[in-house]
């Protein structure tokens, strides 16, 4: 048998918070769902588009403070968007991005109506770590731009791709964005130490940001890495510099997360940075 949902607030025409006897407080979007309701009105399972469950204290009251701060054509957009992000990445996503990601665009579209510039100084790094993420960010800006009008700059598609990749990992907003600062920070030694300057777009950055973010989800899950014999004791007197360097990164991880790392991680990193390190000092790879 149908249960039906009891509203509990109308915010607009096409968006409402109600209860129901089985998933607790929710959101009901749907068109017009919310014209003329007033509370402890009905509503048929049958009548509703999109049911969110707000699952925590903290969610509710955010999602119900946002809401009435956006246009209708504003929220029937990011349903547009979030939809357009689920048939892309093809898995289930956190329910939260619906505040995370609605409340984000919005700040930003405020933003840039205030001639305020929208920088992220770690762009290079999310499209390296989440190309994927990134592809479908660069969709999604293009989507939001073409409905508004408006032109979202190209830092803004990293953001998006951090609230997607924290949508399908189900890592947490901030930790996604302290891998990029992390690998951000571990790529400025390299340059300095090394004294060079690494193409963000070439296939050399590329590899070696994604070592640095398997060696970091290594160090996350605890997982050894096994070292072949004797590769260590060889590349401490081929490559000394490297050597101390991968080290040098291999403390600065463990220092950031709080985390123990394997030995060999340090080895692998010494044959990454040795490709680096073939290229002339001050020279661009």
């Amino acid at each position: 048998m149908e249960q039906s949902f009891r509203v509990e607030k109308a915010l607009n025409n096409n968006v409402l918070i109600a209860s129901h006897p089985a998933y607790g407080e929710v959101v009901l979007l749907g068109k017009g769902i919310g014209f003329g309701k007033k509370k402890g009105d009905e509503i048929a399972e049958s009548a509703v588009e999109k049911c969110f469950v707000l699952k925590n204290e903290r969610e509710q009251e955010q999602y119900k403070k946002l809401l009435p701060e956006l246009s209708e054509e504003f929220i029937a957009l990011m349903n547009e968007v979030i939809q357009h992000i689920k048939q892309r990445v093809g898995v289930p996503l956190n329910e939260h991005i619906h505040v995370a990601l609605t409340d984000h665009i919005a700040f930003t579209l405020k933003r840039l109506e205030q001639g305020l510039d929208v920088k992220n100084p770690f762009l290079a790094e999310t499209k390296s770590l989440y190309p994927l993420e990134y592809k479908i960010a660069a969709e999604v800006a293009g989507l939001i731009g073409d409905k508004l009008g408006v032109a979202l700059p190209e830092g803004e598609a990293g953001f998006i791709a951090l609230h997607i990749h924290s949508a399908i990992s189900k890592q947490s907003l901030s930790e996604a964005n302290q891998y990029s600062q992390l690998i951000a920070k571990l790529v400025g030694i390299v340059e300095r130490q090394l004294g060079i300057d690494i193409d963000r777009e070439s296939i050399h950055y590329l590899r070696f940001v994604r070592h640095l973010r398997y060696a970091i989800d290594r160090l996350k899950k605890g997982e050894k890495v096994e070292e072949p014999k004797n590769l260590s004791k060889i590349l401490k007197e081929a490559y000394p510099l490297c050597y101390n360097l991968a080290w040098k990164l291999v403390k600065v991880m463990q220092q950031t997360l709080h985390l123990p790392a394997d030995d060999a991680e340090a080895v692998y990193l010494t044959l990454h940075l040795q490709r680096l390190a073939e290229k002339k000092s001050g020279t661009t790879i």
